[in-house]
């Protein structure tokens, strides 16, 4: 089981990443708006070039969005009394990797095991 002064250190992490990344999604909307096409305007190169940026962060907005509903999970188990147990076989999530990553559902044997499948 973690220690309550990690644990809280470990949930004032995750709620700081969880307000840092709102406010980047706030900032990023205007990035993934539509691209016009307008010949007139703009050149083939240049519109290659603005669909190729909003691709890149409509994709970064997809992986924001998941960091989020993966902190909004880890602060849920943490209300529930069952942070730091991996999700899939229960076992204790090393707090070095919690460190690392405050988020993480899985223990290293787990995520390893699902990366590979």
């Amino acid at each position: 089981m973690i220690d309550p002064l990690v644990q809280q250190e470990l949930k004032s992490q995750l709620l700081e990443l969880r307000e840092d990344l709102m406010s980047l999604h706030a900032a990023e909307q205007e990035g993934s708006s539509t691209v016009e096409l307008d010949q007139a305007r703009v050149g083939r190169l240049s519109r290659m070039d603005a669909l190729q940026g909003q691709a890149m962060s409509i994709e970064t907005q997809r992986r924001r969005q998941l960091l989020l509903k993966d902190i909004t999970s880890a602060l849920e188990r943490i209300d529930a009394g069952d942070y730091g147990l991996c999700r899939d076989c229960d076992a204790d999530i090393n707090v070095d990797r919690l460190r690392i990553n405050p988020a993480s559902p899985l223990c290293i044997d787990c995520a390893s095991t699902a990366e590979r499948n």
